[in-house]
């Protein structure tokens, strides 16, 4: 027999679809491909909803489900990560050059992140792009808040000097 919903329950579920051009905005900075990110956000959503009673009402659901989609997008890099090792033993001898695309800021963006170090870009994406505090992006990212604004800042300092900027002092 089903379980009657709580309002918790319908709080959740109402909440859940607000969220989730957040969610595809960092999916699409994590995975650098569109359908790889939409993939990852359907993913994300039907965790969500399979662990809807371990969301707690009184904290974030939007960093709640940030920390579901790092996650998935961690345990599908570990598997493609697998893939390309099995595949390179494949096909050694064979390398495919990348295609060149047309300057754009938007290119020149997605160049300047592609500098940073995983743990950094991830940081900037959730502080600077998805417009999460410090506080939250530490809890998505599980580590202390401190860690994160020091990944910003080295994050934001590297972009500076890519775009050939003094850094400001603060």
């Amino acid at each position: 027999m089903p379980q009657p919903m709580t309002s918790s329950d319908t709080s959740f579920r109402r909440e859940l679809p607000a969220h989730v051009p957040a969610l595809r905005g960092f999916a699409r900075a994590l995975a650098r491909d569109a359908a790889l990110a939409d993939d990852l956000v359907q993913e994300t959503i039907l965790l969500a909803l399979r662990a809807e009673a371990q969301w707690a009402p009184d904290t974030s659901l939007r960093a709640w489900l940030f920390t579901i989609l790092r996650n998935a997008w961690l345990g599908q890099a570990r598997k493609r990560q697998r893939e390309a090792r099995h595949q390179a033993s494949i096909a050694q001898d064979e390398a495919v050059s990348a295609p060149q695309h047309a300057q754009s800021a938007v290119t020149e963006l997605e160049r300047a992140l592609d500098t940073l170090s995983p743990t950094q870009r991830e940081a900037i994406i959730l502080v600077g792009a998805q417009g999460l505090t410090t506080a939250e992006a530490a809890k998505v990212c599980g580590v202390p808040e401190n860690t994160i604004k020091a990944r910003v800042m080295r994050a934001r300092a590297s972009l500076a000097a890519w775009y050939g900027e003094q850094p400001r002092n603060r």
